[in-house]
């Protein structure tokens, strides 16, 4: 899958997403790795992420996030950190980025 991103983080990535989901219960788990190239905050470059969340039916838990330590590139070499996605009641994702960038 490819996604876009707009605002404070502007690129793509592709990404690798599986997981075990009951469509009748709407209860399951994903996992999923990306690769992402754009610009954070005016800062262009690439980097690696996965994340990962079960959801009951109706809400998410058991959230995991992270920046994948040393996949930074170009002015996001170093970068570290974490993260986390909201789902919007029509379906639309919001990524965030807890993030530093450091050894540059």
């Amino acid at each position: 899958m490819e996604k876009q991103y707009e605002g404070d983080v502007v690129g793509r990535s592709a990404t690798v997403f599986t997981a075990a989901f009951d469509q009748a219960t709407g209860k399951g788990t994903y996992v999923a790795m990306e690769s992402f190239e754009g610009t954070l905050l005016g800062q262009t470059g690439t980097f690696n992420f996965a994340h990962s969340a079960t959801t009951l039916g109706e809400d998410r838990g058991n959230e995991f996030f992270v920046i994948v330590p040393g996949s930074g590139t170009g002015a996001l070499a170093g970068v570290t950190g974490t993260g986390g996605i909201a789902v919007d009641e029509d379906g639309t994702h919001r990524i965030w980025f807890d993030y530093e960038l450091t050894g540059r």
